[in-house]
């Protein structure tokens, strides 16, 4: 049952209100000033705190800030026969989810209620949500390469500065890139995240800076592009080594002046983003070919993070193993099952040449077609392909 607490002062409008919410079937606690609503407030959990302005001993925007420190989520419908235009602008820019003024008008309470439940009902969501994409991006390792690559993420993700990630195919750059992103004061913003290797060269330009309407036969619409579209946030760059050397140049442009020009446009557009760049090529050597722009290069390896092959962090596979085994347990609704330690013994023995990512698939393999313990044996019969061991 929802349950609402009402601050005032008043006890015939206090009563009046706990009848008419609790015949809408909410429960209702009353307080008779702002103190004794706080201290309601700090043992237990509201949908809605309906909270009067003019009280003795605290006023009611005393304590709605009072409580933004205590159960910041909490939804506070503030209201007053005393209010003014600029006493309820002060009650809303303070976060307080509307006003209304006595003599109340009871449908619209009513209304209200509903639609800061709803409000209090999303925040839950987006928390419960944010708490599985964390679990998803979970960084799972203790060996010294990775503890180096979490101590470099906590000391530049508050920073602007541009990061350069390189290693492996499926080694977890993107993971690197979310935690800086998660990390960073632009937390709250955008993440967008390109994959220059997936987008052909003629239509990288249009990806990553828009374009105008009728600039080429098939722009029906103006677009934006992933620059803007991470704006004051973050853009992640995946596998730059494969972009062409035009969008480069233009790219460049973009990070010296800190302006993008939609293809077919003229209009600069100003952008506030931070660059996070990855991939799998040896740079330099790309530089050297002439595949690659040596200013870019320097312009996005203000830091540089390499991650370390799966095969050159093999003390982390038991942790690995655990975090995947419950993730893979719960995406397809089996019993968590145990691995003996042959099993893992095993697992360090394979050529991790698809690195994570391959390690992930060989997991997901052993619980679809293991039984109850995943054994020495299991790995050898379903994890290892033909000639993939370590000698």
């Amino acid at each position: 049952m929802p349950r609402i607490c009402i601050i005032d002062d008043d006890k015939s409008i206090r009563n009046a209100l706990k009848d008419i919410l609790e015949y809408e079937s909410y429960e209702v606690d009353l307080a008779v000033d702002g103190k004794t609503g706080l201290e309601l407030i700090q043992k237990n959990d509201y949908d809605v705190v309906l909270c009067d302005i003019k009280m003795p001993r605290m006023d009611g925007i005393e304590v709605l800030d009072e409580i933004f420190k205590i159960k910041p989520d909490t939804p506070v419908v503030m209201i007053s026969g005393h209010g003014t235009v600029d006493t309820a602008v002060e009650a809303i820019k303070k976060g307080a989810f509307d006003f209304i003024q006595k003599p109340l008008d009871l449908n619209r309470l009513l209304i209200t209620i509903r639609n800061a439940m709803d409000k209090s009902e999303l925040i839950t969501e987006t928390k419960v949500l944010k708490k599985k994409v964390s679990k998803t991006f979970d960084m799972v390792g203790n060996s010294p390469a990775i503890q180096h690559i979490k101590d470099m993420i906590d000391r530049v993700a508050e920073t602007d500065a541009r990061v350069l990630i390189t290693g492996p195919n499926g080694t977890g750059k993107e993971l690197v890139a979310r935690w800086l992103h998660a990390k960073s004061n632009r937390a709250n913003m955008s993440f967008v995240e390109v994959n220059c290797a997936a987008i052909p060269a003629e239509l990288i330009e249009s990806e990553l800076f828009g374009h105008e309407k009728g600039s080429f036969t098939s722009a029906h619409k103006q677009r934006k592009g992933k620059f803007e579209m991470a704006n004051q946030g973050t853009l992640f760059l995946d596998e730059i080594g494969d972009m062409s050397l035009s969008a480069q140049a233009k790219v460049l442009r973009a990070l010296q002046e800190n302006n993008i020009t939609r293809v077919g446009g003229e209009k600069p557009i100003r952008v506030d983003v931070r660059i996070i760049a990855a991939t799998n090529k040896n740079l330099k050597e790309e530089i050297e070919k002439g595949n690659f722009r040596e200013d870019l290069y320097h312009r996005l390896s203000v830091i540089l993070i390499q991650v370390p092959a799966l095969n050159e962090r093999l003390d982390d596979i038991p942790l690995l193993a655990e975090h995947f085994m419950a993730q893979l347990s719960e995406e397809h609704k089996m019993p968590p099952k145990p691995i003996t330690e042959g099993a893992i013994v095993a697992l360090q023995k394979i050529n991790w040449t698809g690195n994570i990512r391959e390690f992930r698939n060989v997991l997901e393999r052993l619980v679809i077609l293991c039984g109850d313990i995943i054994t020495e044996s299991d790995v050898n019969i379903f994890a290892q392909p033909i000639g993939n061991s370590k000698s």
